[in-house]
């Protein structure tokens, strides 16, 4: 890739996104890639040995469109991503495993956590590309590849919303003790959405806490074709 591997996060309102994670279990991040930025990443789907596999969500009940999941080295500016979001979301992680009571702490580097999911055998790289046309849908579920999980991840959108496709709205539900709330995320080409991948607190009755399931998904796509990579924190079996 040519572009330019600066993106904005450093400039970023952290107490902001923080806030929005605790509150709604996502955040945007506004214009985290520009448009060559986005066009260059749209442009590898095609490079198969960029990939490490291919999935087709239909035969798997996933959906429908697909993913590939992208081989050692990622493309630079993925690379960069990864490892310039980790240490902030570690923090987030950090204090929502200690509210939950949950024993496991994250390291501050992204390096650091890798060695931990690959020294319990967990050395294939999760980043993903998806490409959805227009019918295809991604069913609601949480992305859970091992013992070693990172309970944040990243959703970058690469396609303009009603230039390149329409429908294919972000969609994340809430579940706790039998209750439900689902919400759409508005997002732009080059905007990204931090969310959580299993758990999360939140505050209950009576100001209790409690532990609510998150799941994500993308409703069915009317027309176009919709490009998304995927940044997930933990390495795969």
């Amino acid at each position: 890739m040519h572009t330019s591997e600066t993106t904005p996060i450093g400039g970023l309102n952290w107490a902001e996104i923080e806030h929005s994670l605790d509150e709604h279990g996502n955040a945007v991040l506004p214009s985290l890639l520009n448009a060559e930025q986005c066009t260059e990443l749209a442009a590898l789907y095609p490079q198969n040995e960029r990939f490490r596999s291919r999935i087709i969500m239909a035969r798997h009940g996933f959906g429908r469109g697909e993913y590939k999941y992208f081989a050692y080295p990622l493309p630079r500016l993925l690379d960069h991503l990864r490892h310039a979001l980790y240490p902030h979301l570690a923090r987030v992680a950090n204090r929502w495993n200690q509210l939950m009571r949950i024993d496991t702490q994250y390291p501050d580097s992204l390096d650091s956590f890798l060695a931990r999911c690959h020294r319990a055998g967990q050395t294939r790289p999760t980043p993903l590309m998806l490409q959805y046309s227009a019918g295809d849908y991604n069913c609601l579920h949480q992305d859970l590849y091992g013992e070693h999980v990172f309970p944040l991840q990243a959703a970058i959108l690469l396609s303009a919303p009603d230039k390149d496709f329409t429908g294919g709205e972000f969609v994340m539900t809430e579940t706790a003790s039998g209750a439900q709330r689902a919400e759409v995320v508005a997002l732009q080409q080059g905007d990204a959405v931090v969310f959580t991948v299993n758990h999360r607190p939140a505050a209950g009755k009576r100001h209790t806490l409690r532990k609510v399931a998150m799941r994500h998904g993308v409703s069915q796509l009317h027309s176009g074709q919709r490009h998304t990579v995927g940044l997930i924190f933990h390495d795969a079996r």
